[in-house]
């Protein structure tokens, strides 16, 4: 079975690194990229910058959830969710 992971070269101000991300998350980060009117460079470097993750290739796909969640005013899943906040 082939993987849907696809490892891409990327150039980060001056600094040329491989990310491996699936082709749906590639998809959306160049849909926000373009929105954004950023080139995709500017965008991964603008995420490998505020990172909160050691890996670039999971930051890219936590900021494309990010974004989407955002985008659709989604919450939290209802797992995710106390109590409390199920009561309200």
């Amino acid at each position: 079975m082939k993987s849907l992971i696809i490892k891409r070269s990327v150039v980060i101000g001056r600094h040329r690194t491989s990310v491996s991300v699936e082709e749906a998350f590639w998809d959306d980060l160049r849909q926000i990229a373009r929105a954004q009117q950023l080139t995709l460079s500017k965008l991964i470097a603008e995420i490998d910058e505020n990172r909160q993750y050691n890996n670039l290739s999971s930051a890219i796909r936590v900021f494309v959830l990010e974004h989407l969640r955002a985008k659709s005013n989604f919450t939290q899943p209802d797992s995710c969710r106390t109590e409390s906040q199920m009561a309200d």
